[in-house]
């Protein structure tokens, strides 16, 4: 088991930690935020640009591919340098690309944006992480991975419905360049209460209890550890879920039961809200880590049994938003549990590194979840979009059982 969780710093208190979680899970809400303020706009990019929306689904698959890239190398410049440079650096990116998005006079301006927005986006499991496993007091852990799940629930909830009413009174550009305001907005927040987020390189190694740069052996012994490539593939399926649940799932839905338009759009937003609810409950589930494969497997279990319902059961089309948000809530409820995973199969001082490359999983799973759901949308198989759904949800439990199973031994010989 990682000695991360108890490297966090002695004179922390209440206030200070909650001081940190704050800012932390302001600044991940900008990364959720700034990862949807584009495919709601894609009606009004499609007239713009005339080009399709095959086109317009490949700047998010530029985003997310240059975001895993970044977010893998980003771990390995966090251990070296401290997290806070990394998280400004993101931030001032993300507004970059949402203010190139609102100028963009052509389709490869926006695809050019997306680099610039998918580097923005990489830096911010990796600083996270580091800044919560090495300054959060333990108890508190699980509290802070609940407010970090919640707010990116909320910053993906928050997308939408702040970009469509601009763009409807004002224009799409207005739109982007708002959301632009946003990121500088929150990069300004933190750079006044920048002391909390101070943690160079020499604070990082002193609080591992180690003197050397790099106790688990080389820069890439961590990759050795069966444990972290178990993470990286349940991210990786974690990111599918999601992905389908954003793009496909509810007009899916709405198809199979007759759902109005009005309330398809309404399912999202339920399942996001209510998965931030979950988170919650999950936090104060998570606080005791021998649990944490059980919770996860019984909160998707839940998952994947209610996407089944909604996939074969008849009932009336105002129950497709209930179903979302009971299916949201309890899979918030495994979010914590599910960081906690990562933290157990992570060596001394290799927090950021481990987060990089674990949570670029998620990256890649956005990026090609898409191309396989998309084809099943593209053939009208509805039903097979939410069956899809419940298998992967069922993959994440086995996924989590098996990261348990190579943890204990896998570490050993590994920091030998």
């Amino acid at each position: 088991m990682s000695s991360t969780s108890s490297t966090a710093a002695p004179a922390t208190t209440l206030r200070t930690d909650a001081q940190l979680i704050g800012l932390v899970g302001l600044a991940h809400a900008v990364s959720h935020f700034s990862q949807l303020i584009l495919a709601p706009l894609f009606p009004w990019l499609k007239d713009a640009f005339n080009v399709s929306y095959t086109e317009l689904g490949a700047v998010l698959t530029v985003f997310f591919v240059v975001s895993c890239i970044v977010q893998a190398a980003s771990g390995f410049i966090v251990d070296k340098l401290g997290p806070r440079p990394v998280l400004f650096v993101g931030l001032g990116a993300l507004g970059l690309a949402a203010f190139g998005y609102a100028m963009a006079q052509s389709y490869w301006m926006l695809l050019a944006c997306a680099v610039v927005g998918g580097i923005g986006n990489g830096v911010f499991h990796p600083v996270d992480y580091t800044l919560f496993n090495r300054k959060v007091a333990p108890t508190r852990l699980g509290h802070a991975y609940s407010v970090h799940g919640i707010t990116g629930s909320l910053g993906w909830a928050l997308a939408p419905a702040f970009v469509v009413p601009i763009a409807i009174a004002f224009s799409w550009r207005v739109a982007l360049a708002s959301a632009g305001v946003v990121a500088i907005v929150v990069l300004l927040i933190l750079w006044i209460y920048r002391s909390v987020l101070a943690l160079d390189a020499a604070a990082v190694h002193k609080a591992t209890g180690h003197g050397e740069p790099t106790p688990v052996g080389g820069e890439f012994d961590f990759l050795r550890i069966p444990a972290v490539w178990m993470c990286f593939g349940f991210f990786f399926f974690y990111a599918a879920v999601i992905s389908v649940v954003q793009t496909f799932a509810p007009v899916a839905a709405g198809h199979l039961h007759a759902v109005p338009v009005a309330l398809v759009a309404v399912c999202l937003t339920v399942y996001m809200v209510a998965s931030a609810a979950g988170m919650v409950v999950g936090g104060f589930l998570a606080s005791d880590p021998s649990r944490c494969e059980r919770i996860v497997g019984a909160g998707f279990g839940v998952a994947a049994a209610l996407a089944l319902v909604l996939a074969f059961a008849q009932f009336p089309p105002v129950m497709v938003p209930v179903l979302f948000g009971a299916m949201g809530f309890v899979s918030g409820i495994a979010g914590p549990s599910r960081d906690l995973l990562v933290k157990k199969s992570t060596p001394p001082n290799a927090t950021g590194r481990v987060y990089g490359v674990v949570y670029a999983g998620l990256d890649i799973g956005q990026a090609v979840a898409p191309l396989v759901f998309g084809r099943l949308m593209d053939a009208g198989q509805y039903t097979s979009v939410i069956v899809g759904l419940a298998l992967v949800q069922g993959v994440l439990i086995a996924s989590a059982f098996n990261v348990r199973r190579v943890r204990r031994t896998a570490l050993v010989p590994a920091s030998a």
